[in-house]
Parts: structure tokens; sequence; C-alpha cells
């Protein structure tokens, strides 16, 4: 039994389908791309990921809430406990919501906090089910309505970058080794990897134009939406890399790093949103599990001359990096600062630093 009263709400997808159920968040509606996500941990991570911008977030874990929502305490000019200052998903369904909630570091109950974040939340929706039919039919538009109807909207024709990037530069850390980061809506355990190593990181705008700056590394961040709309940076892309700078790229970095290089991207048809997702290292028998959340893929076929796939998803073949046969430039679509799941890949940021060390050499 539920202590409170909670009011009925609608989620409807593209296809006309409807789910009836609870609303545990801001009562407003609300309207995006409909994606699943398979962890049964990390929802305050999940919904502060600027990667979510635009998009309902179905949880396929059947109880949500148990451990409430962390304290926002400050560390290294960050939310300690949070990718960013805030949620960017447009919506949250879950199956069951648990109000009571129990943790060390928990502040306030999830529903408070999508309430204060003005997000709204169902409950009470087969989310297995509703995952099925985004497994069968693709990701598609859905809203939530309460009394009254709105549109569908495709967040795709948005610049969604634009919406979460910063818009003035910010410094990090005051190591030896400067890393320029291009802030296409980065995560902040991506900049507390980065500051372990003796490290300033100078994180600027998605669309800055750093080529007059000198700086040791180049780091092109994950980010939501469709690559195709942050062509500014991948101007900027084509110039760094004909120079000799290190240069790593996760997710939409790494789709942008392809498209600078002359590659293509297309959509995939439900994205890879999970844990646990196997890559293997091309032209070796190593194998890592990953942490993914992406919707666009780079097609591994149109990869140019000079450069060479660095990974693959060994559940369905598509590609997961991609690195020059000679320069020190490399990306990958899955995250290896991911720290929900497995941190098998954590080791590509010593390779990152590794590179700026012998390139100053």
């Amino acid at each position: 039994m539920k202590d409170k009263n909670y009011r009925k709400a609608t989620l409807v997808l593209e296809d006309g389908m409807s789910f009836s159920g609870w609303s545990f968040g801001y009562e407003a509606a609300t309207s995006g791309e409909i994606v699943f996500n398979t962890a049964m941990t990390g929802y305050p991570e999940s919904l502060t990921d600027p990667s979510y911008c635009g998009q309902i977030i179905v949880l396929t874990y059947p109880s949500i809430g148990n451990y409430g929502v962390p304290a926002k305490t400050m560390e290294d000019g960050m939310y300690r406990f949070f990718e960013s200052d805030r949620i960017h998903a447009s919506g949250l369904i879950i199956a069951d919501y648990s109000e009571k909630f129990n943790h060390w570091n928990a502040q306030q109950s999830l529903g408070d906090w999508l309430i204060a974040e003005k997000v709204p939340g169902l409950f009470g929706i087969d989310t297995r089910m509703l995952t099925k039919i985004i497994r069968e039919k693709g990701t598609m538009l859905a809203k939530i309505i309460f009394d009254d109807d709105i549109s569908l909207n495709d967040p795709s024709l948005l610049n969604l970058v634009d919406q979460v990037s910063i818009k003035e530069k910010i410094v990090y850390g005051t190591g030896r080794n400067k890393i320029m980061l291009v802030d296409c809506g980065v995560k902040s355990n991506i900049i507390r990897y980065l500051l372990r190593y003796d490290t300033t990181v100078v994180r600027v705008p998605w669309n800055y134009d750093y080529s007059q700056e000198e700086y040791d590394g180049l780091f092109i961040s994950n980010g939501p939406g469709d690559p195709v709309q942050c062509m500014t940076a991948v101007n900027h892309l084509q110039q760094s890399i004909q120079g000799n700078h290190p240069i790593f790229g996760i997710c939409l970095g790494h789709q942008l790093l392809s498209l600078a290089t002359g590659a293509e991207t297309y959509k995939l048809k439900f994205g890879h949103r999970s844990h646990n997702q196997p890559v293997l290292e091309v032209g070796t028998n190593k194998a890592w599990l990953t942490s993914q959340n992406h919707g666009y893929a780079v097609k591994t076929e149109s990869i140019p001359d000079g450069w060479l796939p660095y990974f693959v998803n060994l559940n369905d073949q598509s590609n997961e990096g991609i690195k020059h046969v000679k320069k020190p430039f490399f990306s990958t679509q899955f995250h290896p600062e991911a720290s929900s799941g497995p941190t098998d890949t954590a080791f590509l940021f010593t390779h990152f630093i590794n590179a700026i060390e012998a390139w100053k050499k």
C-alpha cells in the first residue's frame, strides 16, 4: 500500500498505444523520444546525464527509489554524486515506486526530486512489456499527459548539444598536462577521471574555437542527439586531426571525430542504453564489458583510409570506436568512465595521458 494518493496519468506512444500509470513526479505534460535503460541502480546518474536530454527514460528494473536521492555535495567544482547540475531527461517511467527510501547519503525521495526539477514521472506501468515493444518496433516518440493533450516533440530535430553545453570556459585542477575538453554534454565522471592524473582540464563550449589555444591533449565529450547537428565542432576537429595533439573522444565525441575523418553515422533502431555490453578490440581476442548510452553509431564501412575500427559490439557488430594508424587519435562509443557497471575500460584514460606524455617529449 502506498502512503499517499497519486494522480492518474497516461503514457502515449507514437504508434497510438497508451499505458495508464500514477504520477509521482511533476504534474505537467511532456514529450520526447522514449528509450529504455536496463540498469538496476544508478537512476540519479542517468537522470542527470546530459545524453538523455529530450528523452523519456524507461527503467526495466522492477523497483526504483529505494535508496532515495543523494545530497548535492560539491567536490572539484561538481556535484559529487551526479553527472551534471540538473535532470536532463524529459520524463521517467518505472514499474513500482519505493516511497520509503533508506541510504546513508539520501537527502530526499526520488519523487520529491522530480517535482523540484519539474520532471514528470509515472509508476504502475509494466516496463518490461514496454521495453519489449520498443525492442520490436524501435525507439519512438512518446508523451506523458494528464488532463490536456499535447503534440509529440521530436528532439532529434533540435541541437540538443547547444542546450546542455556550458556557455563559458571553466577550468578544473592545476596539473601540468593541459586537457582541452570540448563539452558536448560531458558527464562529470569523465572530468573526475581526467583529474586523477596530473592535469588541468579546460572545459569549453561545444562550438568553441580552440585552434589558437595552447593545450597538450584534446578531449571530445559525450552528449545528446544527432551528431550532424554539431558540424561546427566537426569543422574544428577537421583542423585538429591535421596536427599531432593526442585526441580522445567518447560517445558523441567518437561520432564527431568519425565525421571529421569523413566517415558517416546512422540512427540505431533502439540504441544501446545498458550495462554489461560486450565489446571486442578489433584484431585481438580481448573483450570487455562496457556501459553504453547512445542512439547513433558510425558506419564501419565508411571509415576512411588511415583510420581503423578500434572496438566492435559483440551483440550487433556495430562500431564501438576508431583509431588513427599513426597519430595518437582514438575514440570509443562506450563509456570507460562509467561506475554503475564494470570499469573494465578505464585504462583508456591512462592510454590518453600516456599519449600526451609521449607527445610532449
